[in-house]
């Protein structure tokens, strides 16, 4: 799943749209947002930063 996100959504959304996940998840007490946002926040964000994306692939 983060393989086509990296693919389909501009770098610099990815970052923006990482962070907002982040922000959501934080308040996962609400009925409509849920922790599992942070962790999906993070891997999206990840993506964007070079030695982050080599630790998720595989590559060092």
């Amino acid at each position: 799943m983060l393989v086509r996100v990296r693919r389909n959504v501009p770098a610099g959304l990815r970052l923006v749209l990482g962070g907002l996940l982040i922000a959501g998840g934080i308040l996962g007490f609400l009925p409509v947002l849920g922790f599992w946002m942070v962790p999906l926040g993070i891997g999206i964000a990840a993506l964007d930063i070079k030695p982050l994306w080599a630790r998720i692939s595989g590559r060092d």
